[in-house]
């Protein structure tokens, strides 16, 4: 993509209305625009982070054996009658009327409606496991909007709901989507740490929010600092094997948020000097229900011995657009943006540092052309801004990888390549560079 035909509208100066890194970042670097109170438009540069993060989490869900599928965002109020959560979930609903005068709801979530689709198709222990997901938009009318993406009315979600014939079945569906998880933050650069949590409106006894260590976050967390060094499972997971050992080295080291913290059994397990009493972003959450819907929307399917009973159900969210905000806050500096390349909207950016001259508009060209044949993800900085505004610009926007070409390195046959991570820099042919941003990584 050239510079000079996208969408970048940076802004120089730090929004006032933004209080937090990730809201000033993202204003400042073009990635969003606020519509209305927590509602915003996605521009160019911060849709393209937002696909990247779908594509990672829809990876390790399809991964792990979910299904994925599309529910609408609008809802009948009679199926959330059903439940008995219509009148229970509070103010945050958006309730809504049609024209001929039928109750709907903008989904904050989709328990009632996967199971309304479940009990239309599944009637026999035979369908079962069954685990269903969609990535849809999602909508929570939040009395205080705040933080950007990190607190806003409008957001995108990946929401899964698995559905087994018995708690066990159910706890190994639970288990899967706990790895699926560390996985996915894992290959976003994110250290997410399942801490035990309270289950709210959605219901059950069981549940982990996956939570990201931050000054700025919203949640109080505790926990024992070990869980930092804990290994990830890799890819090569046998989901459909026992799921147990990796399940208990994460749940046996203390982690928990505030709203169900132990004092008491933290200052018993935990040495001092390995408590972490701290504030954390939530990314992610799981919960295992038992048969709270099946119960009350009569979700029921034959068993073995033809006797109908009521399916254990599980659901497991994933912020997918406050993901954006989470990975900034954890992945920045003064000069801006520093994304994981798997979520980077561009891997590399080139800098002409003398648009229009001959010698360096050939160079740019060339290794334009030959790393977008080569499938990189390019962004070429061909305005007339000058070097300075253009390193800044680039800093800004996270781009990992910077090429910066310009007529004195091209005397010797040089470019300079930098890494945004780290600031490490070096310089290297044209050729060597297409091989550097080229390779398997």
């Amino acid at each position: 993509m050239r510079l000079s035909r996208f969408l970048l509208p940076i802004l120089k100066e730090n929004p006032k209305e933004a209080e937090i890194v990730s809201h000033r970042l993202m204003l400042r670097a073009g990635m969003m625009r606020q519509e209305a109170a927590g509602i915003y438009a996605w521009l160019p540069l911060g849709f393209r982070v937002l696909k990247k993060i779908e594509q990672i989490v829809r990876e390790e869900q399809d991964r792990a054996g979910a299904i994925e599928l599309l529910m609408p965002t609008l809802q009948l109020a009679d199926l959330w009658r059903e439940s008995g959560r219509y009148d229970a979930y509070g103010p945050e609903m958006l309730r809504i009327a049609d024209r001929h005068k039928r109750e709907l709801l903008y989904g904050p979530t989709n328990e009632e409606m996967i199971t309304e689709i479940f009990r239309s198709y599944v009637k026999s222990y035979k369908g079962l496991p069954l685990n269903l997901y969609h990535i849809q938009w999602k909508f929570r009318d939040e009395q205080r909007p705040r933080f950007g993406v990190m607190r806003g009315r409008e957001f995108l979600m990946k929401d899964a709901y698995s559905f087994d014939l018995d708690e066990a079945g159910a706890r190994r569906s639970y288990n899967k989507m706990f790895v699926a998880y560390l996985r996915t933050f894992a290959r976003m650069g994110l250290k997410a740490i399942p801490m035990r949590a309270e289950t709210g409106p959605i219901g059950g006894d069981l549940s982990h929010e996956f939570i990201v260590l931050a000054e700025t976050g919203e949640s109080g967390v505790f926990c024992d600092r070990e869980v930092l060094n804990l290994p990830v499972p890799g890819a090569d997971t046998d989901y459909d094997g026992d799921l147990t050992p990796i399940i208990k080295q994460w749940t046996s080291v203390y982690a928990a948020t505030e709203d169900v913290h132990d004092a008491a059994r933290f200052e018993r397990e935990v040495p001092e000097d390995r408590r972490v009493n701290t504030r954390g972003i939530e990314v992610g959450q799981i919960f295992y229900f038992g048969t709270k819907y099946s119960d009350s929307m009569k979700a029921l399917v034959a068993g073995p011995d033809g006797v109908e009973v009521p399916i254990h159900g599980g659901s497991y969210g994933v912020g997918v657009s406050r993901l954006v905000g989470a990975i900034i806050e954890a992945c920045h500096d003064d000069a801006g943006i520093k994304w994981p390349e798997a979520v980077a909207p561009f891997r590399v950016a080139i800098l002409n540092l003398k648009q229009g001259a001959s010698e360096t508009d050939a160079a740019c060209e060339q290794l334009y052309r030959e790393l977008t044949a080569k499938g990189a993800d390019v962004l070429y900085d061909d305005t007339d801004q000058r070097p300075g505004g253009k390193f800044a610009t680039a800093d800004l926007i996270g781009i990992p990888w910077q090429v910066m070409i310009g007529p004195r390195g091209l005397a010797e046959g040089k470019v300079e390549l930098k890494q945004r991570g780290d600031g490490s820099r070096e310089m290297l042919s044209l050729a060597d560079v297409v091989v550097r941003l080229t390779a398997p990584h």
